[in-house]
């Protein structure tokens, strides 16, 4: 089974089994439910009311309000899975009384017109009838997507003023939804990891909201993880890029100087010409010991010549850095003449 397909059953089973004790808030579940998973239709010149859901359970329990609430008798047929339906599904249809049901669930208004959107009454509620409206949406028509880069909480609605209403009953929860259409079909999205918990808990799954946020603090530390492997790759490669192009470049600077080149170069030179598919950080001169030190200085000839830190002339690159005093010592027999 899809992960989209787990979560969202799961979510819609915990909500199926969730006890409603106020008249009000179960007339608002059912009466979005009605609204995001029918419509009306005339079957022998008479309005009937039919719901399409996915659970036997969640039929049940819309069977079991329509008779609790409005005394209405309902029929329940089984749609078997078949080209674009990967399950079954389960059609409630209220023929008798449909009219009056319509009238009263806010489908339909005085004037025997549709209602577009919501109804006023539900937009307008208490804070759980509100939870209701969107428990209810969510058990019609909702999907949950597994935490990611892509997770979202998604209802498909029946037009754009439904949307529009689900968004503003998204506001008042404190809840930031997105109203959107793609091909036609009018969704209402919330893509923040935090909201979507936080519209779950509204709705009443406590324990998928527990499972959900696991899932989606294991994603994020192996996110984590992988974009930190990912940036010590970047620089290996970066850092194995440059020493190519510096070795290319000394190579280059060698064959342009040619017998013309300096001794000190050449020996600053040689390692990467020789080896050069060697560590950047051995090769370089940063690494050099105390002891290549001595000898690059004693081996340079503007500072052999003039005798050390006395005899340096004012100019010279190597008053930049005084000589350790382990090159002194080297330096001793250069200077005082002493074999």
């Amino acid at each position: 089974m899809d992960k989209r397909l787990a979560l969202t059953a799961d979510v819609k089973d915990e909500l199926a089994r969730v006890d409603v004790s106020k008249t009000t808030v179960r007339a608002a579940e059912l009466a979005t439910i009605l609204r995001f998973s029918g419509g009306l239709h005339m079957i022998n010149s008479r309005i009937a009311i039919e719901s399409e859901l996915d659970t036997a359970l969640l039929a049940r329990r819309v069977r079991k309000d329509l008779a609790e609430l409005y005394g209405v008798r309902s029929e329940v047929s089984v749609i078997s899975a078949s080209g674009l339906r990967r399950t079954s599904h389960f059609l409630v249809r209220v023929l008798d009384g449909g009219e009056t049901l319509a009238r009263q669930t806010g489908l339909l208004d005085a004037r025997r017109r549709p209602i577009r959107g919501l109804p006023n009454r539900l937009t307008t509620g208490s804070k759980e009838e509100i939870a209701a409206v969107w428990r209810g949406a969510f058990l019609a028509n909702g999907s949950l997507t597994d935490p990611g880069r892509s997770a979202a909480l998604e209802v498909t609605c029946p037009g754009n003023e439904a949307a529009m209403a689900l968004v503003g009953t998204a506001g008042r929860l404190g809840v930031v939804a997105k109203a959107r259409e793609v091909r036609g079909v009018h969704r209402v999205v919330i893509r923040d990891g935090d909201a979507i918990g936080v519209m779950l808990v509204h709705m009443g799954a406590a324990e998928t909201v527990l499972n959900w946020e696991a899932l989606r603090q294991r994603r994020e530390v192996r996110a984590t993880a992988n974009r930190l492997v990912n940036f010590d790759d970047a620089n290996l490669r970066r850092s194995a890029q440059a020493a190519v192009a510096a070795c290319a470049r000394v190579q280059r600077a060698m064959e342009i100087l040619g017998s013309d080149i300096p001794e000190h170069l050449r020996y600053a030179g040689e390692p990467a010409t020789v080896l050069p598919r060697l560590e950047p950080r051995r090769t370089g001169p940063s690494r050099r010991s105390a002891h290549d030190e001595g000898r690059r200085r004693r081996t340079h000839p503007p500072f052999a010549r003039h005798g050390g830190q006395e005899g340096r002339r004012p100019g010279d690159p190597w008053n930049r850095r005084e000589p350790s005093r382990r090159s002194r010592r080297c330096l001793r027999p250069l200077v005082s003449g002493t074999p």
